[in-house]
């Protein structure tokens, strides 16, 4: 009896270590497992939401799915590779070394392919800018601001002042000031941003800080209010910790908070928060903040026009079609800033003034996205009002036509190039059409890419968009026209002013993003490794015998 003791204590230690490796191994096949599924969703999910435009996988859910894909694969396959490895069928997979080693030259190939692509961006483009006076009968006026020592508001505001596009109204005149100006001291004025992107997809924050403090330096002492306002229809942030500007943390928000904490009524307002509640007017007794939609669709361009009517941090009540609302009727102090980012749509090819208005309707209630592509931006602005003033943000620009993987309307901040340059024109028409053709098409020639027949002004043909820039920009303002606007996309019927300092006309490489080498690649470097050390031990053995 003494004798079995010990050796059924040993059975038992035996069996619970067999057991051990078994719980080990079952935990590492739940974990492969999981991986798997997580790999499967992940590939379902970009399928789905791509569908069959591949324009659509710029977008951040797409992006976000693909890097998910690449970490899947990137930690199994290493894990099935020692798993095999591992097994009893070592020499079975030494043996077909052959197969493994011709796999690998195949693939090292097209991943060094990706990572080459991803990690070669421009991040500065110098671009010269030609004036140009029309001897047309009608003209429209663009201002152009060029370079990074002349590249800011007041320089802008100051080039319009001296070709007689004054911003402040007052009875006194000077450069930028008069009778005729934009802005009285008692307005309210709405600047509209794009919040619904991080990084480099939204409006410039440095701008708008320094829009607000020459607006709060009007000459006769400014008492009204400023609005930072937008609908990112879900995705919107005014306080984005990654924001377009000098220092990444300032964001919308940061720059209304400024202003308030020194005692000047300046606020934001996400009209996200507000997009599916349909409301009345407040001249209907409805005081709720919302969106007011129209009854029926615009037979030409078939949207449904919606636009928000909200009640502001200070208690001030706008309606963004008729004003403000004094609890009896409706004042015309409502000034819009339409301030949008230059980039490029993976949809409709480009994003400047006229699509930025995506952001005054609300999908929630309506169908603006749907009817783009019929003009409906143009019917936006004809139904709501023309803005007082457009006022393009191209400091960084989203120059990667459709379908670079790096194309907007989202841009981080390697998909973008400097370029320095601000533009404003009372009419949006023109300064699409001349900012997609001289600044945004020619800063992606400079930079070689592809594809750029996308964002052309020119361009009709659809090829792969939702919709040719071209078309979609014509028919907005054919609706525009209708209404009694005059707006042109006519070259010879446009003024181009440009203050511009620009010295030196090219491009600046330098390195961007390498999520996928990190994914893919390391995996394949991994197997490579594991591979050759095999091979040299499994040699080595064979001399010795």
């Amino acid at each position: 009896m003494s004798f079995l003791k010990p050796r059924n204590r040993h059975l038992k230690h035996g069996s619970n270590s067999h057991s051990c490796v078994l719980q080990k191994s079952s935990k590492r096949d739940r974990f492969k497992k999981s991986l798997l599924v997580f790999l499967f969703l992940n590939i379902f999910w970009l399928i789905f939401r791509t569908g069959t435009k591949p324009s659509r996988i710029v977008y951040p859910c797409q992006r976000a799915a693909l890097r998910n894909i690449s970490i899947a694969v990137g930690t199994l396959v290493p894990l099935l590779t020692f798993s095999l490895i591992g097994s009893n069928n070592k020499r079975q997979w030494l043996a077909k070394g052959k197969t493994f080693l011709i796999v690998f030259l195949i693939i090292a190939p097209v991943t060094s392919g990706i990572i080459i692509q991803k990690t070669t961006s421009y991040t500065e483009a110098g671009l010269e800018i030609t004036p140009f006076l029309s001897d047309a009968d009608f003209s429209s006026d663009i201002f152009v601001v060029n370079g990074p020592e002349v590249a800011h508001i007041e320089d802008l505001f100051e080039l319009m002042g001296t070709n007689g596009l004054l911003f402040y109204q007052s009875p006194t005149s000077d450069l930028t000031q008069g009778p005729a100006g934009l802005i009285a001291p008692d307005d309210v004025v709405l600047i509209k941003n794009n919040c619904q992107w991080s990084e480099r997809g939204g409006t410039n924050t440095d701008l708008i800080y320094e829009l607000i403090q020459i607006i709060l330096d009007h000459p006769d002492g400014f008492t009204g209010e400023i609005v930072i306002a937008d609908n990112g229809q879900g995705r919107g942030r005014m306080n984005w910790g990654r924001a377009n500007a000098e220092d990444h943390s300032q964001s919308a928000q940061t720059v209304a908070n400024n202003f308030s904490s020194l005692g000047h009524d300046v606020s934001t307002y996400l009209w996200d928060t507000i997009k599916n509640r349909e409301v009345d007017e407040y001249s209907d007794g409805d005081n709720q903040d919302g969106y007011v939609v129209f009854d029926s669709a615009d037979p030409e361009s078939g949207i449904y026009v919606s636009y928000p009517k909200f009640n502001t941090t200070f208690g001030t009540s706008i309606s963004f079609k008729n004003g403000i609302w004094n609890g009896t009727d409706y004042e015309q102090k409502l000034k819009i800033i339409n301030m949008p980012v230059l980039k490029t749509h993976s949809g409709f090819g480009v994003t400047a003034a006229m699509k930025h208005y995506m952001g005054v309707q609300s999908q929630g209630v309506a169908n603006g996205h749907q009817t783009i592509a019929t003009g409906s931006m143009g019917t936006l602005m004809a139904e709501l009002g023309i803005p007082t003033l457009n006022i393009l943000d191209a400091i960084w620009i989203n120059a990667n036509p459709a379908p670079s993987i790096g194309n907007g309307p989202s841009t981080g901040y390697g998909d973008a190039t400097r370029v320095n340059i601000i533009m404003a024109s009372l009419d949006p028409i023109a300064l699409d059409y001349w900012a997609a053709k001289h600044i945004l098409l020619q800063a992606a020639i400079l930079t070689e890419e592809t594809g750029t027949h996308t964002i052309s002004p020119d361009n009709t043909l659809r090829s792969g968009l939702e919709e040719a820039f071209g078309v979609w920009l014509n028919l907005s303002k054919s609706e525009l026209l209708l209404a009694g606007y005059n707006v042109t996309s006519n070259e010879s019927e446009m003024n181009i002013f440009a203050n511009s300092l620009v010295v030196d006309i090219g491009v600046a490489p330098t390195g961007g993003r390498i999520w996928l080498w990190v994914g893919i690649g390391s995996s394949i470097g991994v197997i490579a490794i594991v591979a050759t050390v095999l091979t040299i031990s499994t040699i080595r053995k064979k001399k010795k015998m």
